[in-house]
């Protein structure tokens, strides 16, 4: 009995002996290996190249915009400028008297006569006006048709004038007719007078 029991203690304080010895042991390192090191960084490098990109649109995205107001859009008319009937017209024919140039003095009352002519498609009714457009008037009245020309006719037309005091030189003065709205038609006939002495140079002949 004694026998098994020394037998058993003596295993028990050899295990005891063997397991605090694995223990004590120290802990073997592996040594690294430096072109071990290297190999797994270039792997890895080369691992990150090879990951899948995130795809990138091929095309912009479209920008709707929303539709505006259009402005209404003002077209301007404009309006053409009333004439007179083209079926009246009217020629001079020449001056019967008060010639062109014609020398006279200030304040000189003279009547203007010129000799007319229509030469339009259509009579001039009575009632149709002549009438100072330009020029000096010299006093002058408009005239009023008081009977009826008809196409190809030719009349005398007169009207009361006198010469400006106070001006010296050429005067002008211009009349035309008007159909029964106010539109002038056909030639612009005139008066040209001289007032006062205006010098002329005299011309010198240099051998």
């Amino acid at each position: 009995m004694k026998t098994r029991i020394l037998s058993i203690t003596i295993l028990l304080i050899l295990g005891v002996l063997l397991f605090s010895c694995g223990t004590n042991q120290p802990e073997q390192t592996t040594p690294l290996d430096a072109d071990v090191l290297r190999t797994e960084a270039v792997s890895t490098y080369a691992s990150s190249l090879t990951e899948t990109l995130v795809a990138v649109p091929a095309a912009s995205p479209t920008l709707t915009l929303e539709p505006t107001a259009t402005a209404a859009q003002v077209t301007a008319t404009l309006e053409t400028p009333q004439t007179a009937n083209p079926c009246y017209n009217l020629i001079w024919i020449k001056d019967v008297t008060i010639p062109d140039g014609q020398q006279m003095k200030a304040n000189e009352s003279f009547t203007k006569t010129w000799l007319v002519q229509n030469v339009g498609g259509c009579t001039w009714p009575a009632g149709f006006t002549f009438s100072n457009v330009g020029g000096d008037p010299m006093r002058g009245e408009t005239v009023t048709l008081k009977e009826s020309i008809p196409v190809g006719a030719k009349r005398e037309i007169s009207v009361q004038l006198a010469v400006p005091s106070g001006i010296n030189g050429l005067i002008q003065s211009s009349w035309r007719m008007a159909d029964a709205e106010g539109y002038y038609f056909g030639d612009t006939l005139s008066v040209n007078i001289v007032v006062g002495d205006i010098t002329t140079p005299a011309v010198t002949n240099t051998p």
